[in-house]
């Protein structure tokens, strides 16, 4: 039997401190419908399926072509970008929409995702211009070094790796999987080279590459198909390279 209407199941927390409550909702269905959408028309009238009136619901979102990655939120308990969950390819039943759960809430759907992106500054995840005057048209790359870099250049920051990583979180100092493999595509730039030795310092430390446990849920979960463990390996190996020349310059 086609579907006539839409339930959803919305997680809402009405500030950083404030206790979570689940609140439902019902919409008229419509053809070609994604989760942000469904969110919009609740905008729209923010009235539960109880019939109760209540606040709008707050979420992320930008591009609405999954290059951002601010909309990212747990959709039927996966991390996924809304933009591109489409409601008739989502199983039947109610819509469940959580927030990330290793980021600080901010509201509802909306959460703090600065930890990743100072863990993006510890690293130097970054190629030093000056600016100052004309650099040119830039090194050239091989074909199959930039196809390699183009894969992790499509990351987007959405934190789906971070939020499947048992390893990332509030108990731990590990920087997760999306800042590590951006010392990856960094390193292999030729003018990025020139600093691989200080973002291999960064993550040779506390919080890097030894505190991997090797899950591989972060190449499960990325939506870009980003070789996120290719990167630990091939970081691991450099990492090992640059600890033995330190050991024998001594």
């Amino acid at each position: 039997m086609p579907r006539t209407t839409i339930e959803l199941r919305i997680r809402r927390q009405d500030s950083p401190t404030a206790a979570a409550r689940w609140e439902e909702f019902s919409l008229p269905w419509q053809p070609n419908m994604n989760v942000i959408s469904c969110l919009m028309e609740i905008r729209k009238n923010p009235v539960t399926k109880q019939g109760r009136s209540t606040t709008p619901v707050h979420w992320d979102c930008s591009c609405l072509e999954e290059v951002c990655g601010a909309c990212t939120m747990r959709v039927n308990g996966k991390p996924r970008q809304s933009c591109t969950a489409l409601v008739d390819h989502l199983p039947e039943g109610p819509i469940t929409l959580e927030p990330l759960t290793k980021f600080p809430v901010i509201r509802d759907l909306q959460v703090d995702r600065s930890p990743m992106f100072e863990s993006l500054k510890r690293v130097r995840a970054w190629i030093p211009i000056d600016g100052t005057y004309d650099l040119g048209p830039g090194p050239k790359l091989a074909a199959t070094e930039a196809e390699i870099s183009y894969a992790f250049s499509r990351c987007m920051t959405c934190g789906c790796c971070m939020e499947a990583c048992p390893q990332y979180g509030d108990r731990s100092d590990f920087m997760g999987p999306a800042p590590i493999a951006q010392v990856r595509l960094f390193n292999a730039h030729p003018t990025g080279r020139m600093n691989a030795h200080e973002r291999l310092h960064a993550i040779m430390g506390r919080g890097g590459l030894v505190d991997c446990g090797n899950a591989q849920n972060c190449v499960e979960a990325c939506p870009k198909q980003i070789p996120l463990t290719e990167a630990f390996g091939e970081l691991g190996r450099q990492t090992t390279l640059l600890w033995l020349k330190q050991l024998f310059q001594k």
